[in-house]
């Protein structure tokens, strides 16, 4: 059996590997330095913050809603690596606007007339580019790899996306909007010049004529993909954990600024400690699993997430008002506080037992498939996850135009993990039903 340290310094995983890292190191730079700029320097309502965070998740995320079908189809009717090296150049373009975007909101030139749009466009094109990078990234892994790899490869790229989320979150955080403007476009042309290493990955299949009709396509995909009831299930279960996520992620910099009175840097930490949380969580879960794919520990890993959001909302409930209005902590302020450990702790928790749950499942849709459909069963996957997703992010706006406060949003969180929980037994049960058949 390939050991993980054999599968790294594969030419066959290690260039995905890196242009993965990349990519999603500058999605996150990008999108973190804006948001953070907006949410401290521009905005200065709980209520304000918390809607451009949501509307930036829903602008980002409508790609995928749209063109997961016609991305899906293209993975599996063209070589996926040339796909890559096109991708990976649009990239480049795109943060040459976006950069542009920050540059202007570092100089106060018309930030609000010129440099936010610029940035929200940058911001959607990168969901397009993720969009059609998504499906490519899990697909080319069973092309690649051996069936008794996948699962290893699976961790790896999700354990090595939250890691670069982390590094994008760190950097995004710590350095300044023109500093973050010269690295997205830096950053671009280096994942660029990797995906070039990318091996040969030609169709499977015969190819087709692809449908340009995004609505058509995109509803006969997902028609046809969830048919059989574990794939269902699975898409079912990770689109719920997605949408938990972007809830998560869209409360975190207003929870922080308003209260934990903390700064951005430390709004920018709790990013971290979920980044390393989901990468701690998707190395983990090979191990107990041993390679095997199952759903297995996903039930209790999900109410493991449970467990862990209510005791991080219990503290942020006590958490004790701070100061003058006004006066956020830094990063070494705020960790000396009594209760910084157990908040911390808690979100660790969250996160790693969130890793757990997603990673057997994704690797779950790109085995079960013949190969000639992991393309396009992880579009569908793509299509079904960003309407969740986009569900979070009104369903948060909602609550927040209704008033309810963000520490009591993170308790309908929590017990949105059980239906998460409930369609992770349902489908081992269906695995274990197909396995005694």
């Amino acid at each position: 059996m390939t050991t993980t340290t054999q599968l790294i310094r594969a030419r066959r995983f290690l260039p995905l590997f890196v242009t993965q890292l990349l990519g999603a190191f500058n999605d996150n730079l990008f999108k973190n330095a804006m948001v953070l700029y907006v949410v401290y320097e521009v905005y200065h309502s709980e209520a304000a913050e918390a809607r451009f965070s949501a509307l930036a998740s829903a602008i980002f995320i409508i790609p995928f809603f749209l063109l997961s079908a016609l991305a899906g189809q293209m993975a599996d009717m063209r070589d996926k690596a040339r796909l890559i090296r096109v991708i990976k150049a649009c990239e480049i373009f795109i943060m040459l606007v976006g950069g542009s975007g920050l540059a202007l909101a570092w100089q106060g030139i018309a930030l609000h007339t010129l440099a936010i749009p610029l940035m929200l466009l940058a911001l959607f094109a990168m969901g397009v580019h993720s969009t059609f990078f998504g499906p490519i990234k899990y697909a080319i892994l069973p092309q690649h790899l051996g069936r008794e790899e996948v699962l290893a490869g699976t961790g790896m790229v999700e354990a090595g996306t939250y890691l670069s989320v982390l590094a994008g979150t760190i950097v995004a955080g710590w350095i300044s909007v023109d500093a973050a403007a010269v690295a997205v476009v830096a950053v671009a042309v280096i994942g660029f010049l990797a995906s070039g290493r990318v091996p040969a990955a030609p169709p499977v299949c015969k190819p087709e004529p692809l449908d340009f009709h995004v609505v058509r396509s995109s509803i006969a995909l997902v028609r046809t993909t969830m048919r059989d009831r574990r794939v269902y299930l699975a898409i079912c279960a990770i689109s719920f954990f997605w949408a938990i996520g972007t809830v998560l992620f869209i409360q975190f910099p207003p929870l922080a600024k308003n209260i934990l009175m903390a700064s951005k840097e430390v709004a920018s930490l709790f990013l971290v400690i979920f980044s390393v949380g989901i990468a701690i969580g998707s190395v983990t879960i090979n191990a107990l699993l041993k390679g095997t794919v199952s759903a297995r520990w996903s039930p209790i890993s999900v109410i493991g997430m449970g467990v862990c959001l209510v005791a991080f909302q219990q503290v942020c409930a006590i958490w004790p008002p701070r100061g003058a209005e006004g006066e956020l902590m830094d990063v070494a302020t705020f960790l000396v506080q009594p209760l910084a450990a157990p908040l911390l702790l808690t979100l660790l928790g969250i996160a790693i037992s969130g890793g757990m749950f997603v990673v057997p499942l994704y690797a779950f849709l790109t085995t079960f498939v013949d190969r000639s459909q992991t393309a396009r069963t992880i579009a569908a996957n793509n299509i079904v996850n960003s309407g969740a997703m986009v569900v979070g992010a009104l369903v948060t706006g909602l609550m927040t135009w209704l008033g309810l406060p963000v520490v009591r949003q993170l308790l309908v969180v929590a017990v949105s993990c059980g239906a998460s929980a409930w369609l992770g037994y349902m489908l081992f049960r269906a695995e274990r039903a197909s396995v005694t058949a």
